[in-house]
């Protein structure tokens, strides 16, 4: 229904804002709504493999001029915990765990593991992040169209009746293998980087030369805007006070950190104004994804800061754990 209502309306991303958006309300009304499981997982897996595909052999000779942009991902994160931690610590009197893996920008579920092994607060940890993926996914389109002058009508793909057979094979099986073989090796972020790894393979190798279609990209921006949604269930008025107003107040800071960062790099002449801005604007890699698409950014240049930004967190959490003294949590 969402996103009928959004298509009707003309409304940009109605596969995308009009599912968050339903889901959403439904939830904050107090719906008992439960997410999509293993089917949300698995539609991930399209992003994964329109990322692998658009890495192409031009692609791969642009990294050494990307490398002189990617050196400030490291730094920063580091600012991000220098500031996020004692936000979330002394301001919003979080305990040390929740404080640290409620600053660091990587994925929700990834965080939420980490905190919970931790000892931390896995609630307020998912109402958090949810929140600063939310509102950077709602606020980001805006930016990029009154800011950047960015029209989001570049097309998502080719419709699926123009893509070859032997094309929609092969990436139904790149997906697959990627995501299961991902997951068996323990690969974070398996659904998106396990395909992307097997497309970008294929792609380098000249025998994937198709993304996928749009159909199929509409089916993964419509649950991963509808998990957005969902993860507000059975929020309650005092989550709201604390945990979603500290998560609404963070991404206030990390919008000034993105946009230092941005300058810095757009200015001494690393990167074009829109994708300085995609590459460090701290949101999902999933919905990130679909927003340089849509924009017609350079996408490989965004998904390799992206994923630089997501290694350097999940690698550094265990050292900064055991550095700042959070000890896992013995059952």
């Amino acid at each position: 229904m969402g996103t009928a209502l959004f298509h009707q309306l003309g409304l940009p991303l109605p596969f995308l804002f009009g599912p968050l958006f339903a889901c959403l309300a439904a939830a904050l009304l107090g719906a008992p709504l439960i997410g999509t499981g293993q089917v949300a997982v698995g539609a991930r897996t399209i992003l994964g493999l329109a990322v692998g595909a658009s890495i192409t052999p031009a692609v791969m000779q642009q990294l050494p001029q990307m490398a002189a942009s990617v050196i400030f991902v490291p730094v920063y994160v580091l600012l991000i915990g220098l500031i996020g931690i004692p936000f979330f610590q002394r301001v919003c009197g979080f305990d040390r765990a929740t404080a640290y893996y409620a600053a660091m920008p990587g994925g929700l579920q990834d965080m939420v593991v980490f905190g919970q092994e931790a000892g931390a607060d896995v609630r307020a940890l998912a109402l958090i992040h949810a929140t600063r993926i939310l509102i950077i996914v709602t606020i980001a389109p805006l930016l990029m169209v009154n800011l950047f002058h960015v029209t989001l009508s570049n097309p998502i793909g080719a419709p699926a009746r123009d893509v070859p057979l032997d094309q929609l094979l092969l990436m139904a099986a790149a997906a697959f293998l990627g995501w299961k073989g991902g997951e068996r090796i323990r690969l974070f972020g398996a659904a998106i980087i396990g395909p992307l790894i097997v497309a970008a393979i294929l792609s380098l190798s000249g025998i994937l030369h198709q993304r996928p279609p749009a159909e199929a990209l509409n089916v993964a921006q419509f649950f991963i805007g509808s998990a957005i949604g969902v993860s507000y269930v059975g929020v309650t008025l005092r989550e709201l006070r604390k945990d979603v107003l500290a998560g609404i107040a963070f991404v206030m800071i990390l919008a000034i950190l993105a946009f230092i960062m941005m300058e810095i790099v757009v200015q001494a002449g690393f990167a074009q104004p829109i994708e300085g801005f995609l590459s460090f604007t701290p949101g999902g890699q999933a919905e990130m994804t679909v927003l340089a698409i849509i924009s017609g950014a350079d996408l490989g240049f965004i998904v390799v800061h992206h994923l630089v930004r997501l290694m350097v967190v999940i690698a550094g959490a265990p050292i900064m754990a055991h550095i700042i003294g959070l000890r896992a949590r013995r059952e």
